[in-house]
């Protein structure tokens, strides 16, 4: 009798895959700390290395570094110097890692999978089955069921379909939403021997792979302000950094809801990251600035474009992450102007927060 013989599976290991992917793994997370700097994250590497023994004597830096090229990772565009610098390969792989680090891994699926609550004239097939209603779409009719009611409706002798034979697949509606995240690149945000900034920018990335695969019909605009706000793309955000600014909070939402009254989608969503107060505004072309305490003039401003919003029916979550009372206090006398949100939460708890407070934003009825 002819059959199948079957041995014991011996896998054969690649050891320079496996160093590869290890110090691969390491030097994703540097570059987002040195803001897409490869010479810096390399040299950090390479004092892990030196404290860790990373590399062994059949693989080392040079190794790295050579296949880091070959992969298409880094490019150097000057061969004659070590002027590596990452490519566009290489920002996306540190989003998808900021993705897993935050979110967790996560499968793609089909377009447009926010649900809401309404049937009708959707895009996704309950299972349903219910009568035709006027305004449905013709592919929506069950041949096979229709033609069954026609026979049993009518005589044998002479078939005729009418419009109550026929069935229709009822289908759901696919919410789509507009978000816009709001970036705090002030000063305050590396002050007091605390990095606020890399965090923000690892949800930030972590948010918009999220978007481009899980929900590619919605869309995620990022924005960053200090002294001005300006909108960057999502390319940009391994290489974001804090400047010497003040805390232009109006300038912020001012492009936030400029970007949103573009965007067709019913549901509008602001997030707002911030350490700090408010303490700075453009009048013209000078700024107002106050960085002692709460400034009445800055607060009130915020305070308008919050009732703005909410006018707009554009809620705003805010994540403060600090801890001052009085900071506090405004975020929750803002928040109830806007009727949105606020979270007072640690560095480490703020990708939970802001992709859980993403899905419920998704699950609103839309009219």
């Amino acid at each position: 009798m002819l059959g199948n013989r079957f041995t014991k599976y011996i896998p054969i290991l690649d050891q320079n895959v496996a160093d590869f992917d290890k110090l691969f793994n390491v030097l994703r997370q540097l570059l987002t700390y040195t803001s897409g700097d490869a010479r810096e994250a390399l040299e950090w590497l390479t004092d892990l290395d030196k404290q860790y023994n990373l590399t062994n004597n059949e693989y080392g830096l040079g190794d790295f570094i050579r296949d880091l090229v070959d992969k298409g990772y880094m490019e150097n565009e000057n061969p004659r110097s070590d002027d590596l610098k990452i490519t566009a390969k290489m920002e996306k792989t540190i989003r998808q890692k900021s993705l897993e680090d935050i979110f967790g891994k996560m499968k793609k699926s089909k377009r447009g999978n926010h649900k809401t609550n309404f049937g009708g004239n959707g895009d996704e097939p309950t299972g349903d089955i219910r009568p035709y209603q006027f305004g449905d779409k013709p592919e929506q009719i069950l041949m096979t069921e229709s033609l069954r009611n026609a026979q049993i409706n009518n005589s044998s002798e002479e078939f005729l379909l009418q419009e109550s034979d026929l069935e229709v697949m009822e289908q759901e509606y696919q919410a789509q939403t507009s978000t816009v995240l709001m970036i705090d690149i002030s000063h305050s945000m590396i002050l007091y021997g605390e990095d606020r900034i890399t965090p923000a920018k690892k949800v930030a990335m972590a948010l918009s792979e999220l978007i481009m695969t899980r929900y590619p019909k919605d869309t995620l605009d990022v924005i960053v302000f200090g002294n001005d706000a300006w909108q960057i793309q999502v390319k940009d955000l391994p290489y974001l950094q804090v400047g010497p600014y003040h805390t232009n909070t109006v300038a912020g939402l001012e492009l936030a809801m400029d970007i949103l009254r573009r965007r067709k989608n019913s549901n509008k969503h602001i997030f707002m990251i911030t350490d700090g107060k408010p303490t700075c505004l453009k009048e013209g072309l000078t700024y107002y600035k106050n960085s002692f305490g709460l400034d009445r003039k800055i607060v009130n401003k915020c305070y308008n474009y919050a009732a703005q919003c909410r006018r707009l029916n554009i809620p705003i979550t805010t994540f403060m992450i600090a801890r001052d009372e009085y900071l506090q206090q405004y975020v929750q006398e803002f928040t109830e102007i806007n009727k949105g949100k606020a979270f007072y939460t640690s560095l480490d708890g703020l990708g939970d927060f802001i992709f859980e407070d993403y899905e419920r934003n998704k699950k609103r009825r839309v009219k």
